[in-house]
């Protein structure tokens, strides 16, 4: 029961002096969370209501089922745009139809995550590097505060998933700007800017949203043109089962796939950095997939669309103190007495306040500095981060994370294909043998004898460069070498593609009369060398423990190495 329902943990050890810390956190992240959740709800395509249905049962959910204690789930800028990107390419005639593809979506979302929790295959979001994510989310920041324009500027503009047909689309339309819109979005900016470097504490997009609100009252600033979000239906969600269509799940699949690890990315990023901050590390990255995928699944009955951690209200909880997952509870307790009690007031909130709120909460997901890092210090991970920032910005969402992800597979490859060759040297007057690059003066080279480290797993793709590195170094040296002895630490795994390319290289070897040795292997390599037959050329006293009991054996055939040479030949096969 602790496995599956986390909260058995922590509510049985749980302080009076934590409700407090819970209390005030939950309330906080909960005054933010309604303007936040509204907001986002536009940029998926949704009415503003949708928003505040999915801060109630999918974050009531993860208060049971999750294992961070602070990171604060809900609607999110980047899974609401994918959302909207996902559908944008769907012809779909109506908001209630577009509205039943939105939850049936959450559903297949939330059933991947699930399904990966089960069989543990968090793992998966390791293939969406760092260089991937940062050029993705730069760019879909960029897409999310374009898109607010329309709202930003008062008029109706053609949206777009793609970055210049946005740009284009706005400047056709920039001469019907409605300057109380206008007017109205920048002085949102501009406070949620200045408040934010006064104090980060203060609650300012509560501000902006009561300003917003109370000038169009009265000021009556509808009678100008302003837009207003209007009617938002009060009460809770109903309980509704989503229509699943099998051609309907055909066509979202990609895109819930896309939505359900860059969401689980999201959350397990923001939760390991608070966890740094607070030192307490209960995070367990399988079960966050069945919390948010239970979340997501049980949302999509009561009209939720998907949800994730938030970058901006996890930091906020945590900062405001909260010590369990308690604080959500409030938070959503506010956002009951909201949509019971408080939603007629929301009637006279400009559209161009959530605008200015949603652009001034993506802005920081664009990340100059780690872009600026990369350039300077490793260039091919630019290159994928380029690449992708460009192919989301110009191409496309769901097209800028798979060109993305290939990008950084194919660099993958590229590097294990094409790995770092050393020759070694014995450095003067030790015992130690490095790379005679680095050490070229104070090493001590041997004619008769060639030393090589491979710094990677030996598989198909890159036993032809192994091989051709190899000889390349052993003609080099010319007649006078009489041994080769390849230090294999850095060698983890062994294929039987590598394994048959090593035993055609010793044999070749033999023929020009030089002997091969293997230093260094760990066990599980040590294990393939006996059962790929590599053993049977190489002989088991050519196998040792260490470069220099290699070097020496090599000098002196007489020498033994005494529980080294046990520790060498330890393998499953043997029995040793």
């Amino acid at each position: 029961m602790h496995r599956f329902f986390p909260i058995i943990a922590w509510l049985g050890n749980y302080k009076k002096k934590f409700f407090f810390n819970d209390l005030f956190a939950g309330l906080t992240v909960g005054v933010i969370l309604i303007p936040q959740g509204m907001a986002y709800a536009m940029i998926a395509g949704l009415p503003p209501v949708y928003g505040l249905y999915a801060s109630l049962l999918p974050v009531l959910s993860y208060v049971f089922l999750g294992t961070s204690r602070q990171i604060a789930i809900g609607p999110v800028a980047m899974d609401s745009l994918l959302v909207a990107a996902s559908l944008g390419t769907l012809a779909i005639s109506g908001i209630e139809n577009y509205i039943a593809m939105v939850i049936v979506l959450t559903l297949l979302v939330g059933a991947i995550q699930f399904t990966l929790g089960i069989f543990k295959m968090g793992f998966l979001v390791n293939y969406l590097s760092r260089p991937v994510i940062s050029g993705f989310t730069s760019a879909a920041a960029l897409i999310i505060i374009f898109s607010q324009l329309k709202h930003l500027l008062g008029v109706k503009i053609v949206g777009s998933s793609v970055f210049h047909q946005l740009i284009i689309n706005a400047f056709e339309k920039i001469g019907d700007t409605n300057l109380y819109d206008f007017l109205i979005g920048l002085i949102g900016i501009v406070i949620l800017v200045l408040f934010k470097k006064i104090n980060k504490k203060i609650p300012a997009i509560l501000i902006v949203v009561v300003l917003g609100i109370v000038s169009v009252y009265y000021l009556k600033l509808e009678n100008y043109g302003v837009k207003l979000v209007g009617s938002v239906p009060s009460g809770l969600p109903s309980f509704k089962i989503p229509e699943i269509d099998m051609q309907l799940l055909s066509d979202l699949w990609p895109m819930a796939l896309a939505i359900a690890m860059v969401g689980y990315l999201e959350a397990i990023s923001i939760g390991k950095a608070l966890e740094e901050k607070t030192g307490v590390e209960t995070i367990e990255p399988n079960q966050e997939l069945v919390a948010l995928g239970t979340s997501n699944i049980i949302g999509s009955f009561f009209q939720a669309y998907p949800v994730t951690a938030s970058f901006s209200r996890s930091a906020i909880n945590g900062d405001a103190g909260a010590k369990t997952n308690l604080a959500a509870l409030f938070s959503v307790l506010m956002v009951v007495v909201t949509l019971l009690y408080l939603t007629p007031i929301f009637y006279y909130l400009p559209n161009a306040v959530l605008a200015s709120i949603i652009m001034v909460s993506v802005f920081k997901l664009i990340d100059l500095s780690y872009a600026k890092q990369l350039w300077f210090h490793r260039k091919d991970e630019f290159f994928v981060l380029f690449v992708t920032f460009l192919a989301t910005l110009f191409i496309g969402i769901k097209e800028g994370i798979l060109i993305g992800v290939l990008i950084s597979l194919l660099l993958m490859v590229y590097r294990t294909s094409n790995p770092h060759f050393a020759v070694l040297g014995q450095i003067k007057d030790t015992d130690y043998f490095k790379n005679i690059n680095r050490f070229e003066n104070d090493v001590v080279l041997q004619e008769d004898l060639l030393i090589v480290r491979f710094d990677a797993q030996l598989y198909f793709a890159n036993t032809s460069y192994f091989k051709k590195e190899l000889f390349k170094y052993i003609d080099a040296k010319g007649p006078a070498l009489k041994g080769v002895i390849l230090n294999a630490e850095a060698i983890n795994y062994i294929d039987s593609t590598a394994a048959n390319m090593l035993k055609k290289v010793i044999l070749e070897l033999q023929e020009r009369k030089i002997n091969f040795y293997i230093a260094g292997a760990i066990g599980p390599t040590r294990d393939i060398i006996f059962t790929s037959g590599i053993i049977d050329l190489v002989q088991r006293e050519n196998l040792f423990v260490k470069t220099n009991a290699a070097v020496a054996y090599f000098n002196n055939p007489e020498i033994t190495e005494g529980l080294g040479i046990k520790i060498a030949h330890q393998n499953k096969t043997y029995g040793n």
